[in-house]
C-alpha cells in the first residue's frame, strides 16, 4: 500500500475533518512513492508515523498560509513567490507544483480559521505549532512588510493554536533587530537580573531547539534552526549591552 493511501486510511489527522475537506487528497498523494521496505516492522511503523506527521504539518501549513494570504483581500505576488521558493526547496519541483495547485484551490474556499486551529491544537505537538507560527510570520513578511490585517490574523491564529502570549511575542520578535526585541525573544523584561537573563536563555534554547521538530523533516528543522539562531543572537546582544561574560 502506498504511504499516502495508508495515511488516508486514518493515520494522519489532517486527512479528515475540516483540514481534509479543505485540502482534499492533495497532500497524502505526495507521499505515495515513499518506500519503507527492507526494515523490520517496528522501524516501518516509525517511518510511517513520521511521514504522517509531516503530511499533517504541511497540510495544516498550507491551509493557514491560504488564510493569512487572504486576510487583506489581496493575494500578493511576493507572498506566492516566497511560498513557491520554500516548497521547491522542501520538496523539489514535482511535489512543490502539486502543493501550489492545492494552495490555489484552498485560497478560493472559505476557511473557518478558528475551527482549523482547534483541530491542529488537538492533534499537533506544541513545538510543531510554534514552528507553524514561525513559518507564517516568515511568509507574511516576505515582501518586507507585514500587513496589519495579516498580522492581526496571525496573532489570532497563535491564540487559537493555544500558543502562549509570551511565546507568540517571542517568535514575532525574531523578525526585528533591536535590543527591546532581544528581551522579548528571551521572554524577559529589561529589568531582569543578569542571572535571570542566563536562565531565560537556557530555557528558550531548549524550547526552540531544532531537534524538537526533527520528526517533521530536514526542511522544517532548517527553519527551526533559524529561530534557534535568533535566540543565540538575542542573548549575545543583551550580554554585550550589559558586559556579561
Amino acid at each position: 500500500m502506498g504511504l499516502g493511501k495508508w495515511i488516508g486510511a486514518g493515520i494522519g489527522f489532517a486527512t479528515g475533518g475540516i483540514i481534509g475537506a479543505l485540502i482534499g487528497g492533495a497532500i497524502g498523494s505526495l507521499f505515495d512513492n515513499i518506500e519503507v521496505t527492507h526494515v523490520n516492522s517496528a522501524t516501518e511503523d516509525y517511518y510511517r508515523v513520521q511521514r504522517a506527521s509531516q503530511s499533517d504539518f504541511y497540510s495544516s501549513l498550507l491551509v493557514l498560509i491560504a488564510a493569512v494570504m487572504k486576510a487583506d483581500g489581496v493575494v500578493k505576488k511576493a507572498e506566492l513567490d516566497y511560498v513557491k521558493r520554500y516548497l521547491l526547496s522542501a520538496f523539489g519541483e514535482a511535489k512543490a507544483t502539486q502543493m501550489l495547485h492545492a494552495l490555489r484551490d484552498i485560497i478560493q474556499k472559505d476557511i473557518p480559521v478558528q475551527q482549523v486551529c482547534m483541530e491542529i491544537k488537538k492533534n499537533m505537538q506544541y513545538a510543531s505549532r510554534l514552528e507553524l507560527l514561525h513559518l507564517l510570520y516568515q511568509i507574511a513578511q516576505s515582501d518586507g512588510n507585514i500587513n496589519k490585517s495579516e498580522l492581526s490574523l496571525i496573532e489570532q491564529i497563535a491564540n487559537f493554536l493555544g500558543i502562549s502570549s509570551a511565546d507568540a511575542q517571542s517568535i514575532k520578535s525574531t523578525f526585528y533587530d533591536d535590543l527591546d526585541s532581544a528581551y522579548k525573544i528571551l521572554e524577559i523584561s529589561p529589568s531582569a537580573t543578569d542571572e535571570e537573563v542566563k536562565k531565560a536563555y537556557k530555557k528558550m534554547a531548549v524550547k526552540y531547539h531544532p531537534d524538537k521538530v526533527s520528526h517533521l523533516g530536514e526542511d522544517v528543522q532548517k527553519s527551526a534552526t533559524e529561530k534557534f539562531k535568533k535566540v543565540n543572537e538575542a542573548y549575545e546582544r543583551i550580554k554585550k549591552q550589559r558586559n556579561i561574560n
